[in-house]
């Protein structure tokens, strides 16, 4: 755990392993798999997207986004949609079921960590979670 001898360097390992722990926790909800809610949740967030622009956004090679897309597809979860700019490229947008699949996911998770936070942590621990909160988000502005 911290402390105020702890180096930057160990808490920067300290912090990736529990971010880790969270967020693998959090993809063991119940619900269409990780990489396909990421997808959901871009175009949902940003708006229609090519696979291109997916794959970059996600840092991954376009086959394999290509992949996640056909997967999407063939679960009714999106769309794509020619680009009328250039008939070779297409845009991938949700459903109305893709949508729907991921507000649900996304109560699911929100549901678990809310229960956690209850009962793992009193009201002051849950106050300075939200601190530090305004701290990781500094992190990730640069």
């Amino acid at each position: 755990m911290p402390t105020e001898a702890m180096t930057t360097a160990a808490l920067a390992h300290e912090l990736r392993e529990t971010v880790g722990r969270v967020i693998r926790r959090l993809r063991a909800e119940p619900g269409p798999p990780f990489s396909q809610l990421t997808v959901l949740s871009r175009v949902d967030r940003e708006g229609p997207a090519s696979i291109s622009d997916l794959a970059a956004a996600e840092r991954m090679r376009p086959q394999s986004m290509a992949q996640i897309v056909h997967d999407l597809e063939d679960a009714g979860l999106v769309t794509r949609r020619p680009d009328p700019a250039d008939r070779r490229r297409s845009f991938v947008e949700p459903t109305t079921a893709g949508l729907a699949a991921l507000e649900t996911s996304r109560a699911r998770r929100e549901d678990w960590l809310t229960r956690a936070l209850d009962r793992q942590l009193d009201a002051r621990e849950r106050e300075l979670l939200g601190e530090a909160l305004v701290l990781l988000g500094r992190l990730t502005e640069g």
